[in-house]
């Protein structure tokens, strides 16, 4: 019922001066959001339209909608076109945005794709998005392709100056190399970098001057050296392809197996001294044991002295000795005795004439 007596009332008449109002407030509203995609959308699809670019206007509003810049796509797209490169190269708008959200660098991709294309070097979209996620820097790839670079062996920046080998004769020699290296993009994803080209061709160098009889055939024939290191082929695996290894410079260093000679020396010298010091501990208390032998000897002596006269007692007790016997015994001692003090004082004397006539 309420409806329908709702239905049944006339509707509110607007003045003229409120619908004029209100068409322009629409008009400003349609203007401004006009403006507003006219600058941010239509300049860039006339510069994509002009180049025959193929990005429409749906494509960039759904860019935005995407999060993705449509200055970078825009621009990378054109820049292609412009060289030459097409959507058949897999340039197409999908396959740039798909790489702008993958956080690629999308310009750089493009310029190293034109690179490539410029100097006739075979080089697919797909590999180059992947070599840029991969966080390496294509486009330096590709120039290092076309003009190689040097690079020096060892690294000044790691704090070594020269490679040092020492030859079979003992001689040192500090050598500095310089390696030529191309880019090969095939092996660019997953390949070893400038530290293992610099690790490989040092390792050849100190064999190849360990290789040799003398120095002096290394410093008659430096490209000797890099001509057996350039045969073990050192780039295997990794993101270059070697072209040249010159040496720049080779001076000889310290005569190395003297070096060696005398510390093997020194070193036997005190194994010597020490097994010596040890003879010398042992004889020493060889010594000492002798003299304590013979002081348990003497002891044994005076203790069997001491067990004489008891003897003598113990035979006069028993009527074993009689008295002319034990005087007989008495006389025999004291000649004795008498006999050594005598023998005693003639080497005194005879020693004393001896060193008066020396003298």
């Amino acid at each position: 019922m309420i409806f329908t007596v709702l239905a049944q009332a006339n509707p509110p008449q607007l003045s003229m001066p409120t619908l004029f109002w209100l068409g322009v407030i629409t008009l400003g509203v349609i203007g401004l959001l006009g403006g507003i995609f006219i600058t941010k959308y239509f300049n860039l699809w006339i510069q994509a339209f002009s180049t025959n670019a193929n990005v429409s206007i749906m494509d960039l509003v759904g860019m935005s909608f995407r999060k993705v810049n449509p200055n970078i796509i825009v621009r990378s797209k054109i820049m292609a076109y412009q060289a030459g490169l097409s959507e058949k190269d897999g340039l197409t708008t999908k396959s740039l945005e798909a790489h702008y959200l993958a956080g690629g660098n999308v310009p750089n991709v493009v310029r190293a794709l034109i690179a490539a294309n410029r100097a006739d070097i075979p080089l697919s979209y797909k590999r180059a998005a992947a070599i840029d996620l991969a966080g390496r820097n294509v486009l330096e790839a590709v120039q290092t392709s076309v003009n190689p670079k040097v690079i020096p062996c060892p690294d000044p920046s790691q704090g070594r100056q020269t490679i040092d080998g020492v030859a079979r004769n003992g001689i040192q020699l500090k050598v500095k190399a310089k390696v030529t290296v191309r880019t090969n993009l095939d092996r660019l994803v997953g390949g070893a970098t400038d530290e293992t080209i610099i690790a490989r061709v040092g390792e050849g160098i100190v064999n190849a001057i360990g290789s040799a009889d003398t120095h002096l055939l290394v410093l008659e024939k430096p490209d000797s050296i890099s001509k057996r290191v350039l045969e073990k082929g050192l780039d295997a695996g990794t993101a270059y392809e070697i072209l040249s290894i010159d040496i720049a410079d080779i001076d000889v260093g310290d005569n190395i197996g003297a070096n060696l000679q005398a510390l093997q020396a020194e070193a036997d010298t005190r194994v010597a001294r020490a097994k010596a010091e040890e003879r010398r501990a042992f004889a020493v208390a060889q010594e000492q044991e002798q003299m304590a032998a013979v002081q348990e000897n003497r002891a044994k002596v005076v203790a069997a002295e001491a067990e004489v006269p008891l003897a003598i007692a113990e035979a006069f007790r028993q009527g074993h000795l009689g008295v002319n016997e034990y005087y007989n015994l008495r006389n025999i001692q004291a000649d004795t005795e008498m006999r050594n003090s005598i023998a005693d004082s003639g080497n005194v004397a005879s020693g004393n004439s001896a060193t008066d006539s020396f003298n």
